[in-house]
Parts: structure tokens; C-alpha cells; sequence
């Protein structure tokens, strides 16, 4: 078998060309719009850390969990994993420069960032669209990822707000069409 075809007008990519795949993936997945996610948490100090993530899901409504995905060179991972606990700031629409904001390294994230302590001390981000609090249920590498699994503890939605999309590499509004 072919490991490359071209099917309505698409090159489609199979498996068994990795090479191929590799260079194709990123592409292909930036197709898939996903929501926007600041994980908070504090480090061993008791200073407040934050990293974006794009792969934030629900997995189970009873016992209620979410789940992330962190690189396994971030820098701000051991110390969400460390504390135990963390806040899922879903970003709201207007928020694209603070998803820009945590999603670099090194700098101090939370400089002129309004947030205020949730019940767990995680930071939680002003004008987020939503959030949820969670106690870490599970954490295990995957790939080249870390999956942490976390059981809510409490959430809310602060506002009427519209999310942020991350879609073919830019942030966009939702609006809903009836």
C-alpha cells in the first residue's frame, strides 16, 4: 500500500510515513478549534504560576474531572504538579494578550495581572470566561506531553462573556448563530 494518496483533492498522509506525518501533524491539527486555558497554581514559595494550554478537555461528569496536557519542557508543570492543586481559567474573548502572556517562558506572567486567590490559593484570573478549581487526581507522561487529571473541587462562570478559539494558529471570538 501506498503510504500517500490524494482522496477529493487532499493529500492524505498514512502512518506508516512518519517522516511524513511529523512534518504534517502541527498543520493538520491547527484545523481543530480549541478553547483557551490558563492553568494556575502557586510553587513551593507560595508565588503564583500560570502556563496556556490548548488541550484542556472534560472526561467524566461523575466523579466530575478535567484534564490537560503540559509539554514535558515546561517549566511551570512541577510546580502545578508539586502544589497538588490548580484553576482552569477558560479565557473569555477579550483575553487573547493573556493567553499570549502565559503562554511564554521565563517572564513574570502575573505583572499587571488582575486575579484573585480561589479556595486552593491557585490564581484566579479576572475576566475569565470560566473556571474550575481541582485537586490533582492523576499525573502521567503520555508521548511527549504530561497529562494531568484533576478532580473539581468547585467552579463558576463570573460573567456573560464569549470564549477564546485557538483556530489554524489565531485567537478568535465565538458567536453563536441561531
Amino acid at each position: 500500500m501506498n503510504p500517500t494518496h490524494t482522496v477529493d483533492g487532499a493529500h492524505t498522509i498514512h502512518a506508516a510515513d512518519t517522516a511524513s506525518v511529523r512534518d504534517r501533524f502541527r498543520e493538520v491539527l491547527a484545523h481543530f478549534g480549541s478553547g483557551v486555558v490558563v492553568i494556575t497554581s502557586q510553587d513551593a514559595s507560595g508565588a503564583p504560576v500560570g502556563m496556556t494550554v490548548g488541550s484542556f478537555t472534560s472526561i467524566s461528569m461523575e466523579p466530575p474531572l478535567v484534564g490537560f496536557f503540559a509539554g514535558h519542557t515546561s517549566s511551570t508543570l512541577p510546580s502545578v504538579v508539586a502544589n497538588g492543586t490548580f484553576c482552569a481559567n477558560v479565557l473569555s474573548e477579550d483575553q487573547h494578550r493573556l493567553a499570549r502572556t502565559f503562554a511564554r517562558s521565563g517572564a513574570d506572567k502575573f505583572a499587571g495581572v488582575d486575579w484573585s486567590a480561589a479556595a486552593n490559593g491557585s490564581p484566579r484570573l479576572h475576566g475569565a470566561h470560566a473556571w474550575i478549581e481541582c485537586t490533582i487526581d492523576e499525573h502521567r507522561p503520555i508521548g511527549d506531553h504530561e497529562l494531568v487529571v484533576g478532580r473539581v473541587d468547585a467552579l463558576g462562570i463570573p460573567a456573560a462573556s464569549e470564549p477564546l478559539i485557538f483556530h489554524r494558529s489565531l485567537f478568535h471570538g465565538l458567536r453563536a448563530h441561531r
